[in-house]
């Protein structure tokens, strides 16, 4: 017959602190978790931020600039409120108009005649710039034009020039910041690559470069759209997105691990 179990003094008070342990380290990972879960929180919100905030900037830019444009040109007079319209309207096609632009020239002309150039957005980038750079360029010279034919002079034709010049421009910026910032990250581009949407642009440009789908998507902004209409684009499209989402956060727990 067993005898008496008796537990020394000693061995209760390991077992009451075993027990405390345990359970700081249940509370420890109950907010590991909790932390984990609000996180995504944390990031939708920035992306709305950022994406409320980036349109506002970008067509808050566009309509100051086609007012004072015309406060300026008119120099005290009434202004003419339907010509002004109809230069917010050719400004905005024009916006619009730069994505479809830009994607007929890479397709034909940059993957074409003029891949001597073009080659080097495709190759490791050797310093800051690249010789595709010369294609930024050579789009800031009609918007410059018409800017400053709109700007100087008074009718209804400066008026759309300075409305083209000014969809020229906005369409240039989204696309430096996108495509230069986002995708290529050749600078810092904060909250932008938390939303949804550009996720699925910059991941749809890797695929460009992997020429899977014979180089499509040539575009940008509407990259996605130019690969749903391929056999098996869009589960290629979900896997880089996955993939460039797992490697943002390897590198933001790297980045978290140096600065421990």
């Amino acid at each position: 017959m067993p005898g008496p179990c008796f537990v020394s003094k000693d061995t209760n008070a390991q077992i009451v602190e075993g027990g405390k342990e345990s359970l700081e380290f249940a509370e420890t990972s109950r907010r590991s978790v909790v932390e984990r879960e609000e996180e995504p929180l944390s990031n939708k919100a920035k992306a709305l931020v950022a994406a409320v905030a980036w349109s506002l900037g970008i067509t808050g830019m566009a309509a100051a600039a086609i007012y004072y444009r015309f406060v300026f040109v008119m120099q005290g007079e009434e202004l003419p409120y339907t010509e002004m319209l109809e230069t917010v309207l050719i400004a905005a096609g024009a916006a619009v108009g730069m994505e479809y632009w830009a994607r007929w020239v890479h397709r034909d002309f940059w993957h074409g005649s003029l891949w001597c150039i073009h080659e080097s957005h495709h190759r490791p980038r050797d310093g800051p710039f690249e010789m595709n750079d010369v294609f930024t360029i050579l789009n800031s010279v009609p918007a410059n034009v018409f800017l400053t034919y709109g700007l100087y002079c008074k009718g209804i034709v400066p008026s759309l020039c300075f409305g083209a010049g000014v969809g020229i421009t906005v369409g240039g910026i989204a696309y430096i910041l996108v495509h230069d910032g986002l995708i290529d990250r050749r600078f810092p581009v904060g909250p932008l690559g938390d939303i949804p949407y550009l996720r699925k642009v910059a991941a749809a440009h890797q695929i460009h470069h992997s020429d899977k789908f014979n180089g499509v998507p040539y575009g940008i902004l509407l990259g996605p759209m130019e690969l749903e209409k391929e056999e098996g684009g869009v589960e290629e499209l979900q896997k880089s997105v996955s993939r460039r989402k797992k490697a943002s956060i390897a590198l933001s727990e790297a980045k978290d691990k140096m600065l421990e």
